[in-house]
């Protein structure tokens, strides 16, 4: 269903590609991390995004740009786990990548600074974990977790800006997630009430009636 779904909002960019401004190719950095409670530790994981976008000019200070991006997401988290009443200590590395459909209103502040904010809906692509445990649990796990474990729809909320420089557009953007990702169990032993929560910073090109 995520994939028709997917299918279907391509395929009305590419219906209002006719009429947009411009179109725009990005990727970037992405530094995220997971809120949760009751960890003692958090490492954020290093990762990219990459993808494209319409510019849909709404006023001459106001647009709409949909956008399509691969972006990874996940994080590290140490805390006592507990498996059926059996305590260990131990480290949590999850990997899970998405494809992100932000939804942004662009405010045009003279000619090269512009402030974007909105939704994000994100598709779950790919994901995996690594589980080391010291104590009775004692060893290192390693799986997949597929879509029966952790959500297969991510959403939340993006506010950042970008700089203009004639094609070339530069910017940061955070990503605060409002779904919890565990959908079993397992991932809620591991992850808790885990929701994702990212910083990107991009680059993009600019392709078409830009403005400067």
């Amino acid at each position: 269903m995520n994939k028709i779904i997917l299918a279907a909002f391509v395929l009305s960019l590419m219906a209002f590609s006719a009429n947009a401004q411009y179109l725009g190719l990005k990727g970037g950095l992405n530094l995220s991390n997971l809120n949760v409670d009751d960890v003692d530790s958090k490492n954020m994981r290093t990762g990219y995004h990459f993808g494209a976008y319409l510019n849909l000019p709404l006023s001459d200070a106001f647009s709409f740009q949909p956008e399509v991006l691969y972006s990874t997401k996940g994080s590290t988290v140490g805390k006592v786990y507990d498996f059926a009443g059996i305590d260990g200590t131990g480290t949590a590395e999850l990997k899970i990548d998405y494809i992100d459909v932000p939804l942004l209103g662009i405010f045009r502040i003279g000619n090269a600074l512009e402030l974007h904010v909105g939704p994000y809906i994100g598709f779950l692509a790919n994901s995996s974990y690594n589980l080391k445990i010291e104590g009775e649990l004692d060893g290192e796990y390693n799986d997949e977790i597929d879509s029966d474990q952790l959500k297969g729809l991510d959403y939340g909320l993006i506010g950042g800006f970008a700089l203009n420089f004639s094609a070339l557009q530069v910017g940061a953007r955070y990503n605060y997630g409002l779904q919890k990702i565990k959908d079993s169990s397992t991932a809620d032993a591991i992850f808790g009430d885990a929701k994702n929560s990212y910083f990107q910073i991009f680059a993009a090109l600019r392709i078409g009636n830009y403005d400067n």
